[in-house]
């Protein structure tokens, strides 16, 4: 019999005074809900999510129909009751469906350059409305566009940029220990780890926050964690946003990418050095730097609004004093759609982000259904739509909730998934934020595995995928990559697959089913998540953030409520 559960792990979840008769038995309970997370399993969810019918599985298209309504059917296939009070297994998701043409140049003197869309730039607006117009406006390089007080770090001084185009560079200052000028401050912006400082959101944010009519963001490999190819694939389209009732107007006018090259050349002709520029803007003393640049952007814009879909199932827990409370499980469903302009292969099938992770949450739910008596308290397993523009079902779900966030234990969040084998370890990408952390830890060392921190944490992956629009209301999120020590393979073949598929698949058309996955580790490290998810519901008492995590003033406000 699998030694997943052994003895040692029930004396320890449930009870101190537990018997090792009634562990037996309790082991005997947990065994059938383990058994249905196979690689098979996994893999039959995968090839119709991620099947040319479904057409890469964009919002407010085909795709959106037949992915809904194939989750919805499993769920209630495997005996979720519909996750909504309403009595159906759907959120509807307000969204608006933005189609950009846009037209950019810069001028320097007389001298007037083009941008090639979209290899040169990509530009685009969250505002629904049909044309954007920036007419010779002043470019500011503002360094990362970073405002961080608790950093004492400004970059924006008390310099005016309303209605201006600011440019800005990728992720956040990345400043050297003066002890160690070989590697990154721990004390500034958590040194290696990307903060939320450096995620394009923000800066767009801040750029909107500031008054500024165009945030124009420079593009470099490294610090993106993702080549260009991955912001044309993800731009250069039909984008999403939500419909809010404000139109979105209270967004930045034009947000923008450049490509490296178009930044160096467009800073040269403005008599400036990008390379002296980059090192300047990581002193706290950096102030934002007039260009003899002008932009001119001209975006047309076919905006359609229509209803999307977060698609929920739930198990009641057993407890009437806990059911109440939620543990949640999600994944995007969404994928990039298909972009009738390629030639040859024009679908996204999107099979590993994240056809994968639906797969995961829908085997996770077989799994809970299976359990005998049910956990103490309830679990919400929820598809989310149109996460790959912006965490946004995530996000509306996050604003307008169907189940209290306070009452929320914990958000567990799978974006893609292992496909190359069983590993001795496994990733923690929620940087030890939460007591989910050790939790995770604890059940991979029963397990006879170990948890691994972050072994990327410049990419940001925490502030990248819908847990966080859990965070940052409150609610502790756990996040997890697949390990790298891939058992029976070379030390290097996980780290090499993992490079290959950002390089070459990572919102590509080639991310599809592969006969040469092996989906063992993927079951396998859903298992640790159905543990992990297990004892949260079965808990005495709510996963915590721990201290000096920006979330955490955010739930103990919630809680004392």
């Amino acid at each position: 019999m699998r030694q997943l559960f052994h003895h040692a792990f029930l004396l320890f979840l449930l009870a101190p005074t537990i018997s090792i008769l009634a562990a037996d038995k309790i082991e005997q309970q947990l065994k059938p809900a383990l058994d249905v997370i196979t690689p098979d399993s996994l893999l039959a969810h995968i090839k119709i999510l991620a099947s040319d019918e479904f057409e890469g599985r964009a919002p407010g298209a085909k795709g959106e129909e037949l992915s809904v309504k194939y989750i919805s059917e499993q769920f209630a296939r495997i005996g979720l009751k519909p996750g909504n009070p309403d009595g159906t297994y759907i959120q509807e998701v307000p969204l608006a469906g933005i189609t950009s043409e846009p037209v950019m140049s810069f001028t320097v003197g007389e001298k007037k350059t083009d941008l090639k869309f979209p290899d040169d730039y990509v530009a685009s607006s969250a505002r629904l409305q049909s044309d954007i117009k920036i007419n010779n406006a002043d470019v500011v390089f503002v360094g990362y566009g970073v405002v961080a007080p608790e950093y004492g770090w400004d970059d924006y001084k008390d310099v005016d940029v309303r209605g201006k185009t600011i440019l800005m560079l990728i992720n956040d200052p990345a400043i050297p220990d003066p002890k160690d000028p070989k590697k990154l401050d721990d004390e500034m912006f958590k040194g290696k780890a990307m903060t939320y400082y450096g995620r394009w959101t923000y800066k767009y944010e801040i750029a909107a926050q500031k008054g500024a009519a165009a945030a124009v963001i420079i593009h470099e490999t490294e610090p993106a964690a993702y080549p260009y190819s991955v912001v044309k694939t993800s731009w250069a389209k039909e984008n999403f946003e939500l419909d809010q009732p404000n139109k979105n107007m209270d967004a930045v006018q034009v947000r923008s990418w450049i490509t490296l090259d178009v930044a160096k050349k467009l800073l040269a002709d403005s008599g400036q050095d990008f390379d002296a520029l980059k090192k300047a803007a990581i002193k706290r003393d950096f102030r934002p730097v007039a260009l003899k640049a002008k932009a001119n952007i001209s975006i047309k814009q076919t905006v359609r609004s229509f209803k999307s879909h977060n698609v929920l199932g739930k198990l009641e827990g057993s407890d009437p004093k806990l059911k109440d409370e939620w543990v949640v499980y999600t994944a995007h469903w969404d994928h990039l759609g298909r972009h009738l302009d390629l030639p040859g292969d024009q679908i996204f099938n999107g099979a590993i982000d994240n056809a994968s992770g639906v797969a995961s949450v829908i085997q996770l739910g077989a799994a809970f259904v299976k359990l005998n008596p049910p956990p103490k308290r309830s679990v919400l397993f929820m598809a989310t739509t149109a996460e790959e523009a912006g965490l946004l079902g995530a996000k509306f779900y996050a604003e307008h909730p169907l189940y209290p966030l306070e009452k929320t234990l914990a958000d567990i969040n799978i974006d893609t998934v292992n496909p190359w084998g069983k590993t001795r370890d496994i990733e923690d990408l929620s940087n030890n934020n939460s007591t989910l952390d050790d939790m995770l830890a604890a059940a991979a060392k029963r397990n006879g595995r170990v948890m691994k921190p972050n072994s990327q944490p410049e990419k940001g992956g925490f502030y990248r995928a819908d847990h966080f629009e859990f965070s940052k209301l409150g609610v502790p999120a756990l996040y997890i990559g697949g390990g790298k020590e891939v058992i029976g393979k070379p030390a290097e073949f996980g780290q090499q697959k993992k490079d290959d598929y950002t390089a070459h698949h990572y919102h590509q058309v080639s991310d599809e089913v592969n006969p040469e996955w092996d989906l063992s580790g993927a079951a396998q490290d859903m298992q640790l998540l159905f543990e992990v998810g297990y004892q949260v519901a079965n808990g005495d008492k709510f996963p915590e953030w721990k201290p000096g995590t920006e979330f955490k003033a955010k739930r103990d406000q919630m809680l004392k409520k």
